[in-house]
């Protein structure tokens, strides 16, 4: 394959296919968020609901600004929500309450693939903010030796993309099991739940997807000899 191909495969690709999901993640949200959730109960009130519930009485629903900046921190064992979900009362805000919630139930439990990523996260932040420059001075020096750290260091963000995918579809699995157990969601609602946390679900494959064509761009075009 010439140098041509191998980006487009390796770089091109990816890059179609992850603006796909993230305008598929938006265009679904939107599409759920004009659908009231039947209890009335607000993103924030999905999210204490299920965590009272699971025993997590002391694991505290914050609000964040933005829109899908929703996330729970393990660092401070907070579910936070974004403004269109902390107080809205539709499905998509019902949907991104239990996926995060999800994530504390996880780490209450230590659910290894999460312990794992954890354990992860301090050599992928470092990797993140070296990896590139190492890769750009190898490369102007013709340092194999650099170029060979700096695709060491992405290897381990790509490590840490992948075990990120069980991750965050076993929190949707347990969003899904909790919204139907304690009746928050019906039998129609879990339609449009399943498509919203659907469609970020692929993002996090794509984004896996990517990472990993990259780190085989880099190793065959700096270490296959290609040019």
């Amino acid at each position: 394959m010439n140098s041509l191909g191998l980006y487009v495969v390796c770089l091109g690709i990816p890059l179609v296919i992850g603006l796909w999901t993230q305008h598929r993640v938006k265009s679904t949200f939107q599409q759920w968020s004009e659908v009231p959730e039947d209890t009335g109960m607000t993103g924030a009130e999905v999210a204490r609901r299920i965590l009272d519930a699971n025993g997590l009485q002391s694991v505290p629903v914050q609000g964040v600004a933005g829109a899908l900046t929703d996330h729970y921190d393990p660092r401070t064992r907070s579910v936070n929500l974004s403004e269109p979900v902390y107080a809205a009362a539709t499905i998509s805000s019902t949907a991104v309450a239990a996926h995060e919630v999800g994530h504390a139930i996880q780490h209450a439990k230590a659910y290894v693939p999460m312990t794992v990523r954890s354990a992860l996260w301090p050599v992928t932040s470092f990797a993140s903010s070296t990896w590139t420059i190492l890769l750009l001075i190898g490369a102007i020096m013709g340092a194999l030796n650099l170029v060979l750290a700096a695709i060491v260091l992405y290897a381990a963000v790509v490590l840490f993309q992948i075990v990120t995918l069980p991750v965050e579809f076993d929190a949707s699995r347990r969003a899904a099991v909790q919204l139907k157990t304690l009746g928050i969601a019906n039998a129609d609602e879990s339609v449009g739940v399943h498509k919203v946390l659907t469609s970020a679900a692929l993002t996090y494959v794509a984004g896996a997807l990517a990472a990993l064509s990259q780190l085989v761009f880099f190793a065959l075009t700096f270490l296959g000899g290609r040019n």
